[in-house]
């Protein structure tokens, strides 16, 4: 069973208040798309990692290789205008391969572990998907107007993280589907073509880095 890993990283530094893009913000001495690529590495050496990213970072990209003496080994892809499009590029270039398993995973997720990674891979094998979430901490709300609003039974929710791993036949099916903004998510793309989603279970670590109060907390757990 030949493992993929797509990881996507087209983000901006908008919500991070920074010029550079959030994956190539360094923290604990690598750019933390470096660090994301290292911990799959570190998963599996037979794992083949595609990497996603605007046409336009490819330079960039390259320098910071070069400055960090960064020699993992990965396929370099061209992104698209959006996530579905980038990991519809990145599933189109795994050819030939109907006997494989694809994991799909943010690229400002760095703060990654082997177990989390191994279990998505092996829940795929057995149901076809496996979508990695956490449970709820908080209470929460759900707003009905401007004027009212109800509390939720929190068990019933999950907060959904990535790695995303599929059968690549039913991935590739599902993905030949036009976009629509339902499609959040790689889970939302294979449920639209009726495929059921398994859930297994993730880790509150693994955090996306959005804003600079996450880029903390991930200096903080890839130093531990």
């Amino acid at each position: 069973m030949q493992e993929y890993v797509i990881i996507v990283a087209g983000g901006s530094g908008s919500r991070m208040k920074s010029d550079i893009p959030k994956q190539f913000i360094t923290v604990n001495g690598l750019p933390v798309l470096m660090h994301t690529i290292k911990a799959f590495r570190n998963y599996s050496h037979s794992l083949r990692i595609i990497l996603v990213l605007p046409e336009a970072h490819f330079t960039y990209w390259n320098q910071l290789c070069a400055e960090f003496s960064f020699n993992e080994s990965y396929s370099l892809v061209t992104g698209g205008e959006t996530r579905f499009h980038s990991v519809k590029n990145g599933l189109n270039s795994i050819l030939d391969n109907d006997n494989a398993f694809v994991a799909v995973h943010d690229g400002v997720r760095p703060v990654i572990n082997k177990e989390i990674i191994l279990e998505s891979f092996q829940k795929a094998a057995q149901f076809g998907t496996a979508v990695v979430s956490v449970a709820l901490k908080d209470s929460i709300r759900i707003i009905e107007n401007s004027e009212t609003n109800t509390a939720m039974d929190r068990s019933a929710f999950r907060l959904i993280q990535t790695p995303q791993t599929f059968r690549i036949d039913w991935m590739k099916k599902a993905f030949r589907n036009p976009y629509q903004p339902i499609f959040t998510d790689c889970a939302s793309v294979l449920e639209f073509e009726g495929y059921p989603i398994y859930l297994t279970e993730g880790s509150y670590e693994n955090i996306k880095i959005t804003t600079p109060e996450d880029l903390r907390w991930a200096e903080i757990y890839l130093r531990n």
